[in-house]
């Protein structure tokens, strides 16, 4: 089946070479032509600028968005005037859903589909595949199936509703995330600061791989990382959030669901930015003013 790639980082680079493996015909664009060339000998066709990738695609035309939130509304701009009646536009990214519903509503009435796939899979979905979480009419889901059979493993991709549905499933997917992140992470830091034994946290973690009822993909990874460096020397401890935990959130606020957990795991990364908290000194000055308890000096 033939379609295009807009943007070809991390994700979308590799997604046009599982494509390109499984048959695919594709025509790429990204905004560094460097980028672009890149993909050119590994079976792809490039094209110079949005017109051209409308251009070189065969009606009907589908155009798969790999590209950061904050750029979709100016591609899908830039894209239409390029595009008739039946086209589709797929969004890979990780766009809030209440964008996704509007730009699905917006689309349509020109007569343009849209889906919303949640992605998941990151670097290692070029090699075991990509968990897709798909939002979409039925008509459109069905005609690009192929598609999404390629980039999923078995059993790896599910159409869970209308436009924005996609993106809303992959919300709170990576709010859970946060949450089992946090649990790892806090787990990992008790051994790390243990007082009565000297731990191999990259052993452990292996351990905790065979059996055990925390075992996950997750932790196989920890245990990647931490049988290279048991302290995690090089890393700094500064952890970004891409916004699906706040929008989760939000959204558990919206509906009157109670999440400590991923809430309290959003706080924690936006608590991993600071070098040192203003408001710890606070509290650790009242203590001192009310109790008399000790406070260290830099």
């Amino acid at each position: 089946m033939q379609l295009a790639m807009i943007g070809l980082g991390r994700m979308g680079g590799n997604m046009v070479r599982r494509l390109v493996q499984g048959g695919h015909e594709l025509i790429v664009y990204d905004s560094s032509a460097d980028t672009t060339k890149s993909h050119v000998g590994k079976g792809a066709k490039g094209a110079k600028d949005l017109a051209d990738v409308a251009r070189q695609l065969t009606p009907r035309r589908v155009v798969w968005m790999m590209v950061p939130a904050g750029a979709v509304e100016r591609t899908i701009e830039q894209l239409v005037p390029h595009l008739s009646r039946g086209d589709i536009i797929i969004d890979g990214g990780n766009s809030n859903f209440r964008d996704s519903v509007r730009r699905a509503n917006a689309l349509g009435k020109q007569g343009i589909e849209f889906i919303d796939v949640g992605t998941s899979g990151g670097i290692w979905g070029l090699t075991l595949g990509y968990c897709l979480m798909i939002g979409a009419s039925l008509a459109a889901f069905q005609h690009c199936e192929p598609i999404f059979q390629a980039l999923a493993p078995s059993e790896g991709y599910a159409h869970v509703g209308p436009g924005g549905a996609g993106h809303y499933v992959k919300m709170v997917h990576n709010g859970i995330e946060y949450g089992l992140l946090q649990a790892y992470a806090e787990g990992y830091e008790i051994l790390h600061a243990s007082r009565d034994f000297t731990l191999n946290l990259g052993q452990i973690a292996k351990l905790w791989n065979h059996g055990s009822v925390v075992r996950s993909w997750l932790n196989e990874l920890a245990e990647r990382a931490l049988s290279r460096d048991d302290q995690l020397a090089t890393i700094r401890g500064y952890v970004e959030d891409s916004g699906e935990g706040r929008w989760t959130v939000e959204e558990a606020m919206r509906l009157d669901v109670a999440a400590p957990v991923i809430t309290l795991s959003l706080l924690a990364r936006l608590r991993s930015r600071q070098e040192e908290s203003f408001g710890a000194k606070v509290i650790a000055a009242l203590r001192n003013e009310f109790g008399g308890h000790a406070v260290q000096s830099r």
